[in-house]
């Protein structure tokens, strides 16, 4: 199994999940910085130009969701997805709300913080994002009080992946009002089969 990765990006979920597992993997870095993710040799695998990849045999699979949703459900007997259904349910919701109502703002304050030609970047849209996540924030608190995972009685990686995007909207100083969510964030992170933190990886990218 290889998983090609870069430091800082998404791939921090897929490693996670990798490492949580407790299976061997062959790390593959694609240097974002100097454009590897652009290069013909990348794009035969991932034609979006992404990252993470994960190779397993034949199977190419990209989206760092499907990617930990699939290496849950091929060692279910390590019950990081939930069995019963219903509880499986809840995993699937908590999944997608992460990646589409608390992952779709941070994508908009980076694109017009830092990846887009500063041409190009729309001030107002950053102050917008960070006014569409707030609410959303408010629901996951809600969610969470009394709760130590986000699903059942133990952590899935549903909690991986949601952990993760806490990490980014804290970089981008958005859990101020959050100490809730700041506190999951930094138990799921104190696992011993944690990965680093975006702060740390983008530092080690920089190098």
């Amino acid at each position: 199994m290889k998983l090609y990765e870069f430091g800082p990006t998404r791939s921090i979920r897929a490693r996670w999940a990798l490492q949580e597992l407790n299976i061997p993997f062959e790390a593959v870095t694609v240097n974002m910085m100097k454009g590897e993710h652009k290069q013909p040799a990348f794009l035969a695998i991932n034609p979006a130009g992404k990252l993470p990849a994960l190779v397993d045999g034949d199977l190419v699979l990209t989206e760092s969701m499907a990617i930990i949703i699939y290496l849950a459900e091929k060692y279910p007997e390590k019950g990081f997805i939930p069995a019963d259904l219903r509880e499986r349910a809840e995993f699937y919701k908590w999944i997608m709300f992460t990646a589409t109502e608390l992952e779709q703002p941070l994508w908009r304050i980076a694109r017009n913080t830092n990846l887009y030609p500063e041409e190009k970047r729309q001030p107002t849209d950053v102050e917008m994002a960070a006014e569409d996540f707030a609410p959303m924030a408010t629901v996951l608190d809600g969610h969470l009080h009394g709760r130590e995972y986000v699903v059942g009685d133990h952590a899935t990686v549903a909690d991986f992946a949601l952990a993760y995007t806490l990490d980014w909207a804290n970089e981008a100083t958005l859990l101020g009002d959050f100490p809730r969510l700041q506190t999951y964030m930094m138990r799921m992170y104190a696992r011993p089969a944690a990965p680093m933190r975006i702060a740390t990886a983008f530092a080690r990218a920089m190098r």
